[in-house]
């Protein structure tokens, strides 16, 4: 028995050492928005340019003992490089000005403006997950997990995710993929923004419509829609059915994070009346995957529910479910939720699924577009059934009793923090 218990303490041992070391061991050589085949990226002259290749990141590229208990993820796809058009703040739109340099815990982006209004963001491809990361992990040299973690974001999901989107009638952003050299229109931008790869695309907040809708007054984030809320009362309403598809193609695609610091608004007058309409933003999760020992450890429905994998079954409807959805969505009727859900299945077809797929570039399509395609032919089928699931965990759900995310700030009575139908 003595002996078992040792070999048993020994092989415990072994599997901690394997642990420690993959979580330890990355590249030193890696970066992120790599130029291939371009000596010295600060003496180019970029105004001759009209497209660079470029890697998003080569930092996470492993070794095999690496992808088993890390898992293979996107590595490829952030380490090989895509052909880029290069943008000149100063020739695109007539001229695009800065006004503020913008971004989350692991996104760089600098929100701009055209010469006719319109308001941009530039947000950066690679992430930067070092806030993230906890010091008890740099402490003990595994930092490398919250890292690496960035590879099962997929680095160009968004081009695809827009022309998804608009096979079912659902506004979006839409996303360009440009390189941004160091230019004299960055100015103080250059050192932390230039020679990067960026996402261009409109921003969720603006006096000017770019929309196909008519008689939109502004664009708007959620705190500011509460608040007019407040003041229009029961002459504002958002549309529910366009929200409800939102969601449901949120499962469709796999995008599990989103909170309500995610979705802006065009704000559409009609007679003495408002309709809200939702736009979603940073769909940075869609396909999102998980494999490898210790990421699917992690994402276990019992440690983290959020963090759902992108795969043929939806394995934890409840984890979807956000504050967002129970405030603007409970009490809506189960039949909206099914017509939604059909709406979704009868135009996201195979043909557009494929059509949305073939933006990607041959070199990104070749590694994974095949399996992407399979999981979402699979959730499409059976969406009906996700749709009827969502509506019972969120019928289930109490009001809030706090303020949604980004809201704290809004200067409305807290009967307008439970709900947004709640005055």
């Amino acid at each position: 028995m003595k002996k078992i218990i040792l070999i048993l303490l020994g092989l415990i041992l072994f599997f901690i050492a394997i642990i420690y070391f993959s979580l330890w061991s990355h590249p030193d050589t890696g970066h992120t928005d790599v130029l291939v085949g371009k000596q010295n990226v600060e003496t180019l002259n970029f105004e001759n340019l009209d497209s660079v290749s470029v890697a998003a990141a080569t930092i996470y590229e492993g070794a095999l003992l690496k992808e088993i208990m890390q898992g293979e993820q996107y590595r490829a796809e952030w380490a090989v490089p895509v052909k880029v058009p290069v943008l000149l703040l100063d020739r695109t739109y007539g001229g695009l000005t800065i006004l503020k340099k913008g971004g989350g815990k692991q996104t760089k982006s600098l929100r701009l403006k055209s010469v006719k209004g319109l308001v941009y963001t530039l947000r950066s491809v690679a992430k930067d997950p070092e806030p993230l990361i906890p010091e008890f992990a740099k402490t003990l040299g595994i930092e490398n997990l919250i890292i690496d973690g960035i590879t099962a974001q997929h680095p160009y999901g968004a081009m695809v995710v827009a022309k998804l989107a608009e096979a079912v009638h659902l506004s979006h952003t839409h996303p360009r993929l440009v390189f941004v050299p160091n230019q004299e229109a960055l100015g103080k931008y250059n050192e932390g923004f230039g020679n990067k790869l960026y996402w261009l695309e409109y921003e969720t907040e603006g006096e000017e419509n770019w929309s196909a809708f008519e008689n939109i007054i502004a664009i708007i984030d959620t705190e500011e829609l509460q608040e007019q809320k407040f003041k229009h009362r029961d002459k504002l309403h958002i549309d529910t059915q366009a929200l409800v598809r939102n969601r449901l193609f949120d499962i469709v695609i796999g995008d599990w994070d989103r909170h309500a610091k995610q979705w802006g608004w065009f704000l559409q007058k009609k007679n003495d009346r408002y309709i809200a309409i939702p736009l979603a933003s940073d769909r940075d999760n869609a396909f999102f995957t998980i494999d490898g020992l210790l990421p699917s450890i992690i994402a276990s429905k019992n440690v983290q529910p959020r963090l759902r994998p992108f795969q043929e079954e939806v394995d934890y409807i409840p984890g979807l479910v956000y504050p967002f959805d129970i405030y603007f969505l409970k009490g809506v009727p189960k039949k909206t939720f099914q017509a939604q859900a059909a709406y979704i299945k009868n135009h996201l077809t195979d043909a557009a699924i494929d059509h949305a797929l073939a933006t990607w570039p041959k070199e990104i399509h070749q590694l994974h577009g095949k399996e992407i395609r399979d999981i979402l032919i699979a959730r499409r089928n059976n969406l009906n059934r996700y749709a009827l699931e969502f509506y019972k965990v969120l019928q289930s759900k109490n009001f809030l009793t706090q303020p949604l995310k980004g809201s704290d700030d809004a200067d409305v009575p807290m009967e307008l923090h439970k709900c947004f139908e709640c005055l």
